[in-house]
């Protein structure tokens, strides 16, 4: 495979302690909260699921194609990657051609990426990793770090994209092309658009939600039901992943009351806070055992969980 073959790890666990049985929800659809599900329980936790925001293919595919016809043509010096949903985006691309992604791209490109979670995303399907920030993991950090006059870069996002990471690497020296690799719509996606279908097998397995030591699946909330349990006082925090789960809490779910809301890092946090919510915590690192810390900290000197339901969700989905 070339010089993009790589490791995979895993992220270390808080050590503290929630307060036994604590609900906890997370704004992720099952595919994407395997490992969280599975950490937030090994501190004590309940976690449950609100999906909020899907996937879908972008509307321009023959831009997407262009770009990436190029990219393994060789001509782009850097691919930076901003998130897990783009590096699926790109395998669906290769998938097309009958290839990985990890084939697909020349041994000369770099790549760079933001934060720990798409790092060993790529490394996973065999991409190495050249450039990736270790304070801030974020677009602004990766700026910071940005070597300058490195070239043509081909930047793939989603379309709701912060333009910062763009045009900061363009005020760097870069030749920038960004393109649009897969559009965020609320949950779910149609069917006959969505890039989870797209998706070639994953090493995640079919159950995601049910994490990587086999838990069983974390229930599904639907927003109704989400803000039922917080109005009733039952779940002791909610966690955002992106200023668009942010956003999507703030009008399905607000008030929040007692429920503590957690952000996986300082654009959620900002984009919350933004729209009048109250950040009780974020996370220092974009990772399982980031957030998992930072729940911990919202609910430190919580003296219990918040009572029970007296039964399950009757609309639940636990795969």
């Amino acid at each position: 495979m070339g010089r993009h073959g790589g490791r995979n790890d895993t992220d270390g666990q808080a050590v503290m302690r929630v307060p036994e049985g604590a609900r906890v929800l997370i704004a992720r659809s099952p595919d994407r909260a395997g490992d969280l599900v599975a950490a937030l329980r090994k501190v004590g936790a309940d976690p449950l699921l609100l999906p909020l925001i899907d996937f879908e293919l972008a509307r321009d595919q023959h831009s997407l194609d262009v770009a990436f016809d190029a990219l393994g043509a060789g001509a782009y010096t850097w691919l930076v990657v901003s998130s897990v949903t783009t590096v699926q985006a790109l395998e669906a691309k290769a998938a097309e051609r009958g290839t990985t992604l990890s084939r697909w791209l020349p041994g000369s490109l770099l790549v760079a990426t933001i934060g720990p979670a798409t790092r060993r995303f790529l490394e996973s399907r065999g991409v190495a990793v050249d450039l990736a920030p270790s304070g801030q993991q974020s677009g602004a950090g990766l700026i910071d770090i940005w070597p300058e006059h490195q070239g043509s870069v081909l930047l793939p996002q989603a379309d709701i994209a912060d333009p910062r990471l763009r045009r900061g690497l363009e005020a760097r020296g870069a030749f920038v092309q960004a393109v649009t690799a897969y559009r965020t719509v609320d949950y779910p996606a149609d069917p006959r658009r969505s890039l989870a279908a797209c998706q070639p097998a994953t090493p995640l397995g079919h159950n995601a939600a049910a994490g990587p030591d086999g838990d069983h699946a974390a229930a599904v909330l639907t927003p109704e039901q989400a803000k039922a349990e917080i109005g009733a006082g039952r779940l002791a925090a909610v966690v955002a992943a992106s200023p668009s789960a942010a956003r999507r809490i703030h009008e399905d779910l607000a008030p929040l009351g007692g429920c503590r809301f957690v952000a996986i890092g300082r654009s959620t946090a900002a984009e919350a806070e933004s729209l009048g919510l109250t950040v009780a915590a974020v996370a220092e690192a974009p990772t399982a055992s980031g957030l998992v810390a930072a729940v911990v900290r919202s609910l430190a000197g919580r003296a219990s969980p918040p009572p029970q339901p007296a039964a399950e969700p009757t609309a639940k989905d636990t795969v």
